[in-house]
């Protein structure tokens, strides 16, 4: 370091470590002295606030304040931004992570609008609200640490008037150097002292190692990532780019900053108020993210931690989970133990055809159009049964249901027209039903005139029928789908459960007779019909009985037309399947049952339920009644919705589960934020280009950022060339201006038994351990199966004894060991991650065993090491990755001998 550069930096320094001194302790004062505020402060004279309602408020600011003053206290700071007003006056502006800052110390919270000038480069103007602008002329990005009680920070210096330079410490900076002393006799320490003041202060930005797995932590973004995570909150955003660009961590900050209402601006928090109320959710805990793994769900929770943001399960979910209990706790698609529900999920089920995983929009519009049809068809087809009755009232009813029916073309205004002729249809059902009801219930008391065993004896059938059942594994729940709602929570033992199953029988038995039609003596109904034999109605009562009950049928479709339409959705799926099926379309020939449930076709009604719910409740007349019996059916869906719904690694999910959390957004703000790279798509039935998520939001913001962070240069041209060997989409990753990017060549190892890999392994993790002196950083190695995650690591865990370097199975993905192990990873399991080393393991088996997706695995493998990357094959390199082998070299020690060689002699 120059005298020069001490003297133009040292200023800073001291500005710097007074400032972190002084907010540190600023913080840890209120923290053991709290200023709390209290309802009885907020007071106006005689006029109190209302109690409850205040106090409430008054502890979430409260609570706010303590969470930012202990962030204050363990970080004081992260930027230094000197910003020059239209009048040439400079201002030294420094910016925090917590929410709040201490203004009266010129520190600022980075989400509050002035943070933008902390991305801004220097040079960059930002426009105040008031219109004026502030145009940087200097930036520092601080990382502080506590030192001795006091503080120091390592500190990026961007200034117009000099250039960019890293200091490794404030503190050392300050000390005195030989260079400014008087001579002295000692010179052997002013050498070592001047030699340590040329490390402290660095020319242009030093690149960090990554110390630990996980997400890289970023507490300041570029202008770019900036911009996206400012947008409003009412936003539909897909944000595109390459490994490396801080996707997850634009899209973690922009949901830090939406869930606290201080940063909204007024009318977002007027509905953010309003939702919260109505939803009974706080506007901060009223959010969804959702992820591919449970591995990176963890380095997430982990990123919202660092921010502040509390981030439970139920908030951080992996699709598959949330899918599940979406299907089975509340819309009832799933069988539950109680008999509930159409299907089965079963993952492996050969349910599809091999297309239809290729083509999801088509199969999902397929449906929705069929399903709606059978609908409407099935509601005509009721009005036309009670307009051909001989009864005048049903005539009358049909003829008033026939209007909604052909006026509306849109579920919506079907339903609401509907809704209009609710207490025509509940009065005409309510008075056949007594008719019914007390007819029935006058059979059966004669019957049990004649036997009063009757209950009894036919509880015991019916605790035999369902015994059978569970043997089996089936429902006994078998009524068919014209039978009274309410049958639906029938008691299932004792008198009155028989005495209902004699109920349901007889109601069977008359429709039956009625549409001239024979029962079915393998259903439950079936059987209880046989067992009673002769103890019900006569046949001509029955035939009357049965013209009631089918009226009956006909007009309660339209009660809750909402609720049918919804509840149905599953078993027109079923019926939509049997008739692609046997079309040939879709669908496979033979291979599962009917109650067999594929994962990808639960998407299908799941988003067919979503997306129809959601049309409803878009309406705000249907909002506004929600609690009436037209709309109320709605409630279920509602519950489910979200002010705010992200995605990470959105291209490992398909067009219709992205739809489906999409859909899980409410209304009011139809807030979704999504982040992904085509490239690194690592599931066949991933999204595939920008116009499939158009599919799920047509007004979707793309926006694209190329300036990747993690790789050195000679990672970045690799990564580039695999895209073209694969056929990717080409995106030009730019890598940082003023960073120091050069790092070493790749390594490759060919036709390497097991032996011979772990050998190989073993010695080039001891270069980087020498290279690091001893200091071994992140390093990750992938392996093709979970099955070879364990062996490896075994053996290699053997080779490395002598060094001390410990090796660890991370089966099924998981994070276990310590930040300095080598951990081991099945490849599946590698998505969003980065290390500092990375070696791919037998990459030629991976084409093989992984065809379709091997290249992005590849791709997805060798992006995340940000230094080092090593590559085996038990043979050749597969031929499509020939044109990769320029880049690789065999071992790091004569790369880096090499590039030190060069540098020598460059100097």
């Amino acid at each position: 370091m120059s005298v020069m550069d001490s003297q133009r930096l040292e200023p800073l320094a001291t500005e710097v470590v007074g400032k972190l001194d002084a907010v540190a302790s600023t913080a840890k004062s209120w923290l053991a002295n709290p200023r709390r505020l209290s309802v009885d402060a907020l007071a106006n004279g005689g006029n109190t606030l209302n109690s409850d309602r205040a106090a409430r408020a008054l502890d979430s600011v409260n609570l706010a304040n303590e969470a930012a003053y202990r962030k204050l206290a363990s970080e004081p700071a992260i930027s230094r931004v000197i910003a020059e007003d239209e009048d040439g006056q400079r201002t030294a502006y420094y910016f925090c992570r917590a929410e709040q800052g201490i203004v009266n110390q010129g520190l600022f919270s980075y989400r509050a609008p002035i943070g933008r000038l902390a991305a801004l480069p220097v040079g960059d103007e930002y426009v105040r609200p008031d219109g004026k602008a502030l145009l940087v002329v200097e930036r520092a990005q601080l990382r502080p640490s506590p030192l001795a009680g006091a503080w120091d920070a390592y500190t990026v210096v961007q200034s117009e008037a000099a250039p960019t330079v890293t200091i490794e410490s404030l503190r050392k900076l300050l000390e005195r150097h030989p260079e400014l002393a008087e001579p002295a006799e000692d010179l052997v320490a002013q050498i070592l002292a001047s030699a340590e003041a040329s490390q402290n202060v660095i020319a242009g930005m030093k690149r960090s190692v990554i110390r630990k797995m996980g997400l890289r932590d970023q507490p300041v973004l570029d202008q770019f990532q900036d911009e996206i995570f400012r947008l409003p909150l009412n936003r539909r955003v897909l944000f595109l780019g390459p490994p490396g660009t801080g996707k997850t961590t634009t899209l973690i900050r922009r949901l830090g900053q939406k869930l606290d209402s201080q940063f909204l601006d007024e009318d977002e928090q007027r509905v953010a108020e309003e939702l919260s109320q109505s939803q009974q959710t706080p506007h901060g805990k009223s959010w969804l993210m959702f992820t591919p793994t449970e591995l990176l769900k963890q380095y997430l929770k982990e990123a919202f931690s660092r921010e502040g943001v509390p981030a439970p399960d139920q908030n951080i979910r992996t699709w598959g989970d949330h899918r599940r209990d979406l299907a089975r706790q509340t819309f009832g698609v799933l069988r539950t133990a109680n008999g509930g529900g159409t299907f089965v999920l079963k993952p492996a089920v050969p349910s599809l055809q091999q297309s239809t995983e290729a083509q999801p929009i088509a199969w999902f519009e397929d449906f929705q159009a069929w399903q709606g049809t059978a609908y409407r068809e099935e509601l005509i087809e009721a009005v036309k049964a009670l307009e051909g009755a001989s009864l005048p009232a049903a005539q009358q009813l049909g003829k008033r249901l026939q209007e909604p029916l052909r006026e509306a073309e849109t579920w919506p205004g079907t339903f609401a027209a509907l809704a209009g002729e609710l207490p025509a249809v509940q009065s005409f059902v309510a008075r056949l039903k007594d008719e019914t009801d007390t007819a029935i219930k006058a059979a059966l008391n004669a019957q049990l005139a004649r036997n009063k065993s009757l209950i009894s004896d036919l509880s015991k059938l019916i605790e035999s029928l369902q015994q059978q059942a569970s043997v089996d594994g089936e429902s006994d729940d078998d009524q068919d789908g014209d039978e009274d709602e309410e049958v639906a929570a029938a008691p299932r033992v004792g008198a009155a459960a028989a005495i209902n199953a004699y109920i349901q029988a007889v109601r069977t038995q008359a429709r039956n007779a009625a549409a001239k039609r024979s029962t079915n003596k393998t259903t439950r109904n079936g059987k209880i019909i046989e067992w009673l034999s002769d103890r019900t109605l006569p046949a001509s009562d029955l035939a009357n009985l049965g013209t009631s009950l089918l009226l009956q049928t006909h007009a309660r479709r339209f009660t809750n037309p909402v609720k049918r339409y919804i509840d149905g959705i599953p078993k027109r799926y079923r019926a939509f399947r049997k008739l692609r099926q046997d079309e040939g379309h879709w669908y496979a020939k033979s291979g599962f049952e009917p109650r067999d449930l594929h994962p990808l076709e639960l998407d299908v009604v799941l988003l067919a339920i979503l997306r129809s719910a959601g049309d409803l409740l878009q309406r705000p007349t249907v909002m506004r009644d929600i609690e009436s019996p037209a709309w109320a059916s709605l409630k279920p869906t509602l519950s489910t919705l979200r002010s705010q719904v992200v995605v990470d690694e959105a291209t490992d999910f398909s067009p219709i589960q992205l739809a489906c959390m999409a859909a899980l957004a409410h209304p009011r703000l139809r807030s979704f934020f999504a982040c992904g790279d085509f490239n690194q798509r690592l599931t066949t039935w991933g999204s595939r280009s920008t116009e499939e998520l158009q599919w799920v939001f047509a007004d979707v913001d793309i926006r694209r950022i190329t300036v990747t962070y993690r790789q050195s240069r000679q990672l970045n041209e690799l990564a580039r060339d695999i895209i073209r060997c694969i056929g990717g989409s080409v995106q030009d990753a730019v890598l940082p201006a003023e960073v120091d990017n050069e790092g070493l060549p790749p390594v490759l190892l060919e036709y390497a038994s097991g032996n011979d890999t772990v050998g190989w392994l073993a010695t080039r993790i001891r270069e980087i351990d020498q290279f690091m002196d001893g200091n071994l950083p992140s390093t990750a190695i992938f392996v093709n199966s979970e099955a070879e995650v364990e062996a490896v690591a075994v053996a290699l865990n053997e080779a490395l004894a002598q060094q001390n370097i410990p090796v660890v199975a991370c089966r099924e993905g998981q994070a276990v060991g310590q930040e300095s192990n080598v951990r081991v990873f099945d490849v599946q399991h590698i998505k969003g991650l980065e290390f500092e080393a990375v070696f791919f393991v037998g990459i030629d088996q991976l084409a093989v065993g992984q065809p379709e997706l091997f290249g992005k695995f590849m791709y997805v493998g060798a992006t995340r090491a940000a230094q080092y990357l090593g590559m085996t094959c038990t043979a050749a390199l597969p031929n499509a990755l020939e044109p990769l082998r320029k880049h690789f070299g065999t071992t790091w020690d004569a790369a880096r001998t090499e590039q030190t060689d060069s540098q020598g002699h460059n100097t």
